[in-house]
């Protein structure tokens, strides 16, 4: 697909953006009583942004993750991994198959707080870690910090990723990824509002928008 049309869509998404945003602080409202899990959640995203301020980063760590994302998500729609590489100085990973999804996925999908996430709950299903609640929110609100901070990182420099969709149409298709990401992950997470209830949120806040949109023109 060209670039301008690729532009043109993310123009058009962009109700979508803005509902999402406001569904997010409904949703976010909403579930402002869940105190011992927000506690422990912005405990832990604050332990890793001093960590992310204080030392050096890791970024191997989160290079690995970053190409390990772009292969899972080729072998999602169907690809083949052939060349995997990942250091400090950066990483590569070559697939049979691309796409916009493909190529924009690590910039919405915080893997290593995916990976808390199925950690736990084998944990929990196995041997019932409930009592390890507290710890679980810790390191996922550390995990999806890291994300976020190192994502912000890398996106100073210039990223091929970026440029072969055009900046405007990826940065549109990555705060949507982020903030589908977090209406489903949010109710999951506190369990005060349920995930199609925040999904029909984000429809009818989009509704307004675009409302709202139609009474200036």
């Amino acid at each position: 697909m060209l670039k301008w049309a690729k532009f043109f869509i993310a123009l058009v998404l962009i109700p979508l953006c803005l509902g999402a945003v406001s569904a997010l602080w409904k949703v976010l409202r909403a579930t402002g009583h869940a105190d011992t899990i927000w506690v422990a959640f912005l405990a832990g995203a604050a332990c890793w942004v001093v960590v992310f301020l204080m030392l050096p980063k890791p970024m191997w760590v989160y290079v690995f993750g970053h190409e390990l994302t772009h292969a899972l998500y080729a072998w999602l729609f169907g690809g083949r991994v052939k060349k995997f590489k990942a250091s400090a100085k950066g990483g590569q990973v070559v697939v049979t198959k691309n796409n916009f999804v493909i190529s924009l996925a690590p910039y919405f999908f915080p893997l290593y707080a995916v990976l808390v996430v199925l950690v736990f709950l084998t944990g929990h299903l196995i041997w019932n870690w409930a009592r390890y609640a507290v710890w679980f929110h810790l390191l996922l609100g550390a995990a999806y910090a890291f994300h976020l901070t190192l994502t912000w990182h890398i996106l100073q420099g210039k990223q091929s990723d970026l440029t072969q969709h055009g900046y405007f149409f990826s940065a549109v298709i990555i705060f949507l990824g982020n903030a589908a990401l977090l209406l489903v992950g949010i109710p999951l997470l506190t369990s005060r509002v349920g995930v199609l209830t925040a999904l029909s949120l984000w429809l009818q806040t989009t509704e307004t928008v675009l409302r709202r949109l139609a009474g200036f023109i």
